[in-house]
């Protein structure tokens, strides 16, 4: 039997940034997304956001590949959403995301980020907290 642990902090939007998450919705979809998640195999150790987009620090499977993980988590939630009628439009994530791996050594401090959005998000913007996270592992945004 493996031994592995895989942590992925991944970052996720509502399509154009809209603001769906309002405070009222937020707990709901975050419930829904935790038990969901479980059912399909995948460990949610924090998952929190704002109102246009998520923050979920998670174990991947070592038979999961990790689009697949966000491909259960992103887009049974939408349709979720919509079966439930919990916002007055179509809810949609946005298509792209942000995921990278998380040492042991740093899960507190990721775990307390997660956990402190309201806070955070009273200083910095999602759009720019997404871009500082490209930059901050090299990504190149256009690609």
């Amino acid at each position: 039997m493996p031994f592995v642990q895989i942590l992925i902090h991944a970052v996720w939007g509502t399509k154009n940034r809209y603001p769906f998450l309002s405070k009222e919705i937020l707990p709901i979809v975050i419930t829904h997304i935790r038990e969901n998640a479980k059912k399909k195999g995948i460990y949610i150790d924090r998952l929190n956001g704002a109102e246009e987009h998520l923050h979920c620090l998670f174990h991947l499977n070592t038979d999961m590949p990790l689009s697949k993980a966000l491909q259960l988590v992103k887009g049974e939630s939408a349709h979720w959403i919509n079966k439930e009628k919990l916002t007055r439009s179509r809810f949609e994530w946005a298509d792209e995301y942000f995921a990278a791996s998380v040492s042991e050594s740093a899960k507190s401090r990721v775990r307390k980020y997660i956990e402190n959005q309201a806070e955070h998000h009273k200083k910095e913007s999602f759009e720019d907290e997404y871009e500082r996270f490209i930059k901050s592992y090299g990504f190149n945004s256009q690609g």
